[in-house]
């Protein structure tokens, strides 16, 4: 392993931050709060769930500095290395003038009882710096993860809009003007070498690379690896889950890349919903369709498809896509690596095909073939920014007579981990693509899947949806009309 280093270093605001001493659990929103006093960002949920508490967050992506908005109710300050944080307080200027986007929340009366007001005028602020002419679905995908309860949105939505041409001289905006210091900044402040804080009471590691992270966690297999804290923030927010020690990997450079080949896409265990979209939008658009809606726009800059398929939740909305198209994940440790179809990865609730000292490197994603069919549907109590009930992925391959030659269809909330549906699969391949061999491969989800009642839905309403979405993912590959038939739910 490289040389430990014994601090976290960011820049807050304008200001430079060493910190010696970090509790591994320690949320950033606690440290602006209770440590520096920057009361602005708001605790709400603290489950990154109402955007109140949200700030932007400046990381170096090669020699781009790019400012995402991110929730400091879940985000642990031990995972800042090397980073901007801005907060609200630093938006004004210091005469007292507005910026831009705050007077925009004044003269459209977009804040009334105050508490969620400077998470929206940040999350506004994010879109202000990376999009020079945001239309009207830009700005209501921004506020997907920022809740308030006085306003109706609308006021809100017309100061993003009114907003969205305005742009001060370079001296007035605080990022804009100290844009190539901040990057020169943190470049002196990235390290090849291992950051280590703390005891064995309350240990922080951040690997400054994927081979010291292999050695890492030879030395501590039982450690909790944190790429977006997305979860495992809520185990300490919600759950009060000691996890000692961390390991936290988001500032990997190996880890943040996505190669594109001639066969399909290997995407880097730490790079995030958000630094994945275009490309997944652009070669499987009905798995971008479905990143759109998982969680909030804070939730996607922090989250990585890496972590979701790594914690194994039989909840987790990426791993079914990914499983109906084949991929596969690359696991590494001090040993070697080794690659295993994702489906395989999953063994039972709770339980992965990961040895200790193993971590997800990467996962890759096959190019869909010409002619196939694929679409991906998730179903939630709200549509943006909620949990699903399950979520199903179909992918289906025609021959000529418009027999299915190839079926693979995969949920996730039907059963302990995300699942292939092999018995509707067998009962698909061979026939005719039509109404009839739908109805019949309905009848086999009962064979595939036993599916829990929770508080989301009821075991009877899972099995309905599931066969309801292989009856819609025909409908639309189709392009015939069904006869409307009225199912009855029974407990």
């Amino acid at each position: 392993m490289t040389q430990s280093a014994g601090s976290i270093r960011f820049i807050l605001n304008d200001r430079d931050v060493t910190l010696t001493s970090v509790s591994p659990t320690g949320t950033l929103l606690d440290f602006l709060r209770l440590e520096r006093r920057l009361t602005g960002t708001k605790e709400g949920c603290a489950e990154g769930d109402c955007g109140a508490c949200t700030v932007l967050v400046g990381r170096l992506a090669g020699d781009d500095l790019v400012y995402e908005s991110v929730n400091a109710c879940i985000r642990f300050t031990g995972s800042l290395n090397a980073t901007h944080v801005v907060t609200v307080e630093h938006l004004a200027a210091k005469d007292g003038t507005l910026h831009p986007v705050q007077q925009a929340m004044v003269d459209y009366h977009g804040s009334q009882c105050g508490f969620c007001t400077p998470g929206f005028v940040m999350s506004l602020y994010g879109l202000w710096l990376s999009k020079d002419n945001p239309g009207r679905a830009d700005i209501e995908k921004t506020l997907q993860g920022n809740l308030c309860r006085c306003t109706g949105y609308e006021p809100i939505v017309k100061a993003a809009e009114a907003v969205a041409h305005a742009r001060p001289d370079a001296v007035f905006d605080p990022i804009v003007k100290a844009r190539a210091d901040i990057a020169a900044r943190l470049k002196a402040m990235r390290s090849d070498k291992t950051i280590s804080l703390g005891d064995e009471s309350g240990k922080l590691i951040v690997p400054g690379s994927v081979l010291a992270l292999a050695e890492v966690l030879d030395t501590y297999p039982q450690a909790t690896i944190v790429a977006g804290c997305t979860d495992v923030g809520l185990w300490v927010t919600k759950q009060m889950r000691e996890i000692n020690p961390v390991i936290f990997v988001n500032g990997i450079e190996e880890l943040q890349s996505i190669q594109e080949t001639k066969d399909g896409i290997t995407i880097g265990a730490g790079v995030s919903y958000s630094a994945a979209f275009d490309l997944i939008s652009a070669r499987y658009p009905a798995f971008g369709r479905l990143l759109d809606r998982l969680g909030g726009e804070q939730v996607r800059n922090m989250g990585t498809i890496g972590g979701n398929v790594a914690n194994g939740s039989p909840i987790g909305d990426t791993p079914p896509p990914l499983i109906a198209l084949g991929a596969s994940v690359t696991l590494r440790s001090k040993s070697g690596q080794r690659t295993v179809p994702l489906e395989d990865y999953f063994i039972e609730y709770g339980r992965q095909d990961r040895k200790p000292g193993e971590f997800v490197e990467s996962i890759f994603v096959p190019n869909l073939p010409d002619g196939d069919l694929f679409s991906v549907y998730k179903i939630s109590k709200r549509r943006d920014e909620d949990i699903s009930a399950l979520c199903g992925a179909f992918r289906i391959a025609l021959d000529s007579d418009n027999r299915v030659t190839m079926a693979r269809i995969a949920f996730g909330g039907m059963a302990g981990t995300p699942k292939r549906a092999t018995n509707v699969e067998a009962v698909l391949i061979g026939t005719l693509w039509n109404e009839e061999t739908v109805e019949a491969a309905q009848a086999a989800f009962e064979a595939d899947y036993q599916p829990l009642t929770d508080w989301r839905a009821t075991a009877a309403y899972r099995m309905l949806a599931a066969k309801n979405l292989l009856l819609r993912f025909f409908l639309e590959t189709s392009g015939e009309r069904a006869e409307l038939v009225r199912f009855e739910v029974t407990a």
